[in-house]
């Protein structure tokens, strides 16, 4: 049995291989350890995967997701995972090394994630080589759905918003500044209250002035993160991500202003890294990677 999971701040994408049945997919609530307590993390995992299982989980889980950038919140998803999986051999890894691994393959390439949030990697074709740090939604998070939300929630009420925009903010936020406020600093997840604003606004990228906005903050992302990697004026640029998959027109001119190039656009790696998998269960082994970045 191979299990491959693709877990995001909100949902997570679950593929399930056993040897004589066809592959079922599952989609539950996503978490992040830094965020959601392992306990938490097991009672989601009981309720809305174990649950719905026939069968008894065996066999390996490789679950690759959002927060799990070091050994401790890798730690915190694995133990949590053994609780209800106690049968299962399991790992666990940043959704960057996913990005990567559906993206590039086993070739190297700079990927990078533009969902709720935003990150990137300089993969050598094996293994993660360099990271530009990752700030979160309140420092950073350039060129995701959180900061393109939240560039236009702040056009809108600093009046710097075409008149024949404004209703679409005016819809879901009848009581104006109170709404946001609220939302933003009253709990839940900010960041993908604030990314819920790009999606309003994906039906309006003809317009000038969105285009403007979501090209801002993309071009901010490549020269802030992409462009600090050696390498970066030759190798693919690889994305994954709804934000980047659904904008990849303005990125592609993004990335064509800077000199870049456009590798392959992804919506959601799993089916990727289901076949990446396949083929080291079938025998392929993975090589060395590109010397020159290892040692750069």
């Amino acid at each position: 049995m191979l299990i491959i999971a693709d877990g995001g701040a909100t949902k997570a994408d679950w593929v399930i291989r056993t040897d004589n049945e066809v592959p079922s997919s599952i989609t539950t609530t996503g978490f992040n350890p830094n965020y959601v307590s392992g306990q938490r993390i097991a009672e989601i995992l009981q309720q809305e995967l174990a649950d719905k299982l026939p069968f008894e989980v065996t066999g390996k889980i490789f679950y690759y997701g959002t927060g799990c950038w070091d050994p401790g919140r890798k730690q915190i998803v694995i133990d949590a995972m053994e609780k209800v999986f106690p049968k299962a051999k399991i790992e666990a890894h940043h959704d960057l090394l996913a990005a990567a691994r559906a993206t590039c393959g086993d070739q190297p390439g700079i990927a990078c994630i533009l969902g709720t949030g935003s990150n990137s990697v300089l993969y050598d074709g094996v293994r993660e080589v360099d990271n530009v740090t990752n700030l979160g939604f309140l420092l950073g998070d350039e060129g995701s759905g959180a900061q393109i939300g939240k560039m236009l929630v702040q056009a809108f009420f600093y009046r710097e918003m075409p008149a024949e925009l404004q209703p679409i903010i005016e819809q879901v936020c009848p009581n104006g500044r109170k709404d946001i406020l609220d939302k933003v600093y009253g709990g839940g997840v900010p960041a993908a209250y604030l990314a819920s604003f790009t999606k309003l606004f994906t039906g309006h990228l003809h317009h000038p002035f969105v285009r403007k906005i979501v090209k801002q903050s993309f071009t901010e992302f490549l020269t802030r993160h992409v462009c600090k990697y050696r390498g970066h004026e030759t190798l693919p640029v690889n994305f994954v991500g709804s934000v980047a998959f659904h904008f990849q027109d303005i990125l592609r001119e993004a990335l064509h202003d800077l000199g870049l190039h456009a590798g392959v656009f992804v919506k959601k790696p799993i089916a990727n890294l289901v076949e990446f998998h396949l083929q080291i269960e079938a025998g392929k082994r993975l090589e060395t990677g590109n010397e020159e970045l290892v040692n750069a």
